[in-house]
């Protein structure tokens, strides 16, 4: 079958349909916009391929030999389906959609990028489910490109070149405390600060330093980290329970009743967040309502995207 195939190609087929359908090499000539001449060598091509007259002239006009009978029925549905399968589909429907969106997202882009925009995705698509899937940056490329993922939120640093992107966050740190945390009493001095205990989210696992730590010693300083958890929602809920201390992204703790924010004594570089995806869902209508969905939800949150 398949060297059959390598000697016909699709024009070929489409006159054949055409020709068993009208038995009339003018009439076919005609539908197919082309001349008689290159119908008719276009038929002695596929009596060449087939191994068959295919057509035979009567005194009534054509008539189908019993190959090209048993031909036009298959040919005809293989034709529809191959139509149909590079026809433009539809506009995407959320409402009728039932897709299961996998998205890659770690703690923080989950509160910051997922929790504003899944009212949303609920009331325009009830019909679909999310699964969010944590998982590292050297899988993010090879999990998007074979079919295990759908989209990816992560930091610009580490996200993969060879994906498409699309910034959405510029995010920074704030220094937290517990609401009463005795800390408040005085001002925050560098040196003050220096002298707290600090708790700081490792997602590695168990890691004591960070960015924090790297603008300190560029200034000959350091500081007094006891706790490392691995993500921003342990960190969190550590600050509330002790008098520990922590540079937080300020979008995790802006709305924390519990939680006191202020600026910290000396900058600390923040970070971008991205939406990754592969380029075999560029153009897919469902994969493209669900991008814009993310980043219209953030231009209504308080701090607004990018």
């Amino acid at each position: 079958m398949h060297n059959i195939l390598r000697r016909l190609d699709l024009n070929l087929l489409v006159t054949l349909d055409t020709l068993l359908a009208e038995k009339n090499v003018t009439r076919a000539a005609r539908l197919l916009n082309l001349t008689q001449p290159t119908v008719s060598l276009q038929l002695g091509r596929l009596r060449q391929v087939l191994d068959d007259p295919l057509l035979l002239p009567g005194p009534r006009g054509m008539s189908t030999t019993a190959r090209a009978q048993a031909l036009r029925g298959p040919l005809r549905q293989a034709l529809a389906a191959l139509e149909d399968a590079l026809t433009p589909g539809a506009p995407f429907d959320p409402l009728q959609a039932d897709h299961t969106w996998r998205v890659a997202a770690s703690d923080y882009a989950t509160t910051a990028l997922i929790w504003p925009s899944l009212a949303s995705l609920r009331r325009q698509a009830p019909g679909t489910r999310l699964a969010l899937i944590s998982k590292l940056p050297s899988n993010l490329a090879a999990d998007l490109e074979n079919d295990r993922l759908d989209l990816a939120l992560h930091t610009r640093d580490e996200a993969p070149a060879k994906l498409r992107q699309r910034s959405l966050i510029n995010e920074r740190y704030v220094l937290a405390t517990r609401i009463d945390h005795p800390a408040r009493a005085s001002s925050m001095s560098l040196e003050r600060f220096c002298d707290l205990e600090h708790a700081v989210m490792s997602p590695d696992g168990g890691g004591f330093s960070g960015s924090t730590d790297l603008a300190l010693a560029a200034k000959g300083l350091s500081r007094r980290v006891v706790l490392s958890v691995p993500n921003f929602n342990s960190l969190i809920t550590a600050l509330t329970h002790s008098d520990l201390v922590a540079m937080v992204p300020e979008r995790l703790v802006r709305n924390q009743p519990r939680l006191h924010v202020e600026e910290p004594p000396l900058p600390i570089p923040g970070f971008e967040i991205l939406m990754l995806w592969p380029e075999r869902l560029h153009r897919d209508p469902a994969h493209a309502w669900l991008r814009e969905l993310i980043a219209k939800a953030l231009e209504c949150s308080p701090y607004g995207a990018v």
